[in-house]
């Protein structure tokens, strides 16, 4: 049975949503349900259901508002609404179905064969996933792994130039020239780089210590064998040249 958390402001049409959902179909079961879209996204946060039925309008935070501030969106989306001129957006904004309200038997029943989909073919990547990741934890020549646009990456020490902080994401700079923007703040990813290769010497700014070519002790910049230029700040100058 999917696990189903409801997400609707109106407390009537919150309770009246739940009543269809369980006499539609003997599949949906409620776990939660929340008229204040905040208390959801913090529930969302910790716990992940097997599907959210959201609806999009609602005064302080509206559906597709709701669906950007998801930190969690390991699940399928349901956008529930009276209106059908949210259709087309609701399936561009990462939703996965979106049902007209009084919500239709069939047309719940085919929902539903949506999520299950959606979730067989996500546990089967994410198997696969820890599969590869055991495998590169376990391996001698031990790769730094990369998740990005939907792909696992190996990439060696050596390949790397230097990463780049951007708020949330972070970017980085291969020695091939690509650019491999990662949905991790600067922490994260110093957390996964080797400390014997990378070092933090700015804020913004990580570099694999192998590519260094010069540092320019007035001026307070590295300059990469890639011709580079990458500031070291005055709080990491003494640890960079004790490395060094």
């Amino acid at each position: 049975m999917l696990q189903a958390v409801l997400v609707d402001d109106e407390a009537k049409a919150l309770e009246s949503l739940s009543w269809e959902l369980s006499n539609l179909s003997n599949e949906v079961n409620i776990v939660a349900s929340f008229t204040d879209a905040h208390e959801a996204l913090n529930y969302l946060e910790l716990n992940t259901p097997d599907c959210l039925f959201l609806d999009i309008e609602m005064p302080l935070m509206d559906g597709f508002q709701f669906i950007k501030s998801l930190k969690n969106k390991n699940f399928p989306v349901v956008i529930t609404t009276a209106y059908n001129q949210y259709a087309l957006k609701a399936l561009k904004n990462e939703a996965i179905d979106y049902l007209l309200k009084p919500i239709d038997t069939d047309d719940l029943n085919d929902t539903i064969v949506k999520i299950k989909k959606y979730n067989d073919k996500h546990q089967t990547s994410e198997k696969l996933e820890q599969i590869l990741l055991n495998f590169n934890s376990r391996s001698l020549d031990k790769k730094i792994t990369i998740n990005t646009d939907g792909k696992l990456l190996f990439l060696e020490s050596d390949e790397i130039m230097y990463a780049e902080s951007d708020g949330n994401y972070s970017t980085l700079y291969l020695q091939d020239g690509q650019k491999l923007v990662l949905t991790k703040k600067l922490k994260e990813v110093n957390a996964i780089l080797p400390e014997n290769s990378f070092f933090r010497i700015h804020n913004s700014f990580i570099v694999n210590l192998g590519k260094i070519k010069e540092y320019l002790k007035t001026d307070g910049y590295v300059i990469l064998k890639s011709g580079h230029k990458i500031p070291v700040s005055r709080q990491k100058k003494s640890d960079f040249l004790d490395l060094l």
